[in-house]
């Protein structure tokens, strides 16, 4: 049980985060930027816990959580930040949960999970979910097919972030809180060297202050993420994390309902990510 309240902490804490990150960006500057800006408060996050929990012993072998961070969030954010510059928050989350379709492929076939008939159900349905969000016909002008794309790639990103770091977890004396730190701090790390190598501006003081927050939440939902991964199988954490499209249609509803138009599909494709998620809570 554990595993399923962690999962779920994750997924509304990542929501809240997507939610919080359009206004950021509504600033203005290189997205670019703003995912570093984000990544990097999570990286306190997950310092100050990892500080908390005493975690800091076989700092050596942490190397592997740091190549996980290259793929996300060092790849992964990036994507998502354009995604929800370009398709809107709602609508990015909705897409991203299509992640536990990728997410179970590779636990079953790379990871030896079983196939549990509940679980794929439960994914199937948060699948469908996403793609009713993410196919609506009368999306805002503001909503770019592009967006929706990126939002795609980001979901395989977070699969195989979820797959390398599930596997490492399972034979590892390193603690969650420290393994995160290392994730984060290389994805850190790559989206620095992005901005770089692109003869990018490294944001100033002042671009970093609307990002704090979403990037606060960021970081807790790694920590959670992590937390839940030493706990559970890839196969039922990774759809749970997915009902993040709940999240973040329903705070997009409540705080964004003008600029989201949050209708009758958003509505539908949310509730099949409810009913995949109990279903997977269910079948663990």
């Amino acid at each position: 049980m554990d595993a399923v309240v962690l999962a779920l902490c994750s997924a509304a804490l990542f929501g809240a985060m997507t939610v919080a990150l359009r206004p950021a960006l509504a600033h203005g500057g290189d997205p670019l930027a703003g995912a570093l800006t984000t990544v990097v408060p999570a990286l306190c996050v997950a310092l100050a816990a990892a500080t908390v929990a005493g975690a800091w012993h076989d700092v050596g072998a942490v190397w592997p959580f740091a190549l996980a961070g290259l793929i996300a969030p060092g790849v992964s954010q990036t994507l998502f930040t354009l995604a929800v510059r370009d398709a809107g928050p709602s609508r990015t989350s909705a897409t991203a949960g299509t992640a536990p379709l990728f997410a179970v492929t590779f636990a079953i076939v790379l990871l030896d999970e079983p196939l549990v008939t509940g679980i794929v159900l439960g994914a199937v349905l948060i699948v469908g979910g996403g793609v009713a969000l993410a196919s609506e016909r009368d999306r805002p002008e503001h909503v770019k097919v592009s967006g929706l794309l990126l939002a795609l790639a980001a979901a395989l990103a977070f699969a195989l972030r979820d797959t390398l770091a599930r596997w490492l977890a399972e034979d590892t004396h390193v603690a969650p809180e420290l393994a995160i730190s290392a994730t984060l701090a290389a994805g850190t790390a790559a989206m620095l060297v992005t901005l770089l190598v692109t003869r990018r501006r490294v944001p100033g003081l002042r671009a970093w202050v609307p990002f704090v927050p979403p990037g606060v939440l960021f970081g807790l939902s790694y920590v959670s993420l992590y937390e839940a991964f030493y706990r559970g199988r890839l196969s039922v954490v990774s759809p749970l994390v997915a009902t993040e499209s709940l999240f973040g249609v329903g705070l997009s509803a409540l705080f964004l309902r003008h600029v989201e138009g949050v209708g009758r599909r958003l509505v539908l494709g949310a509730g099949l990510v409810v009913a995949g998620g109990i279903l997977i809570g269910l079948s663990r």
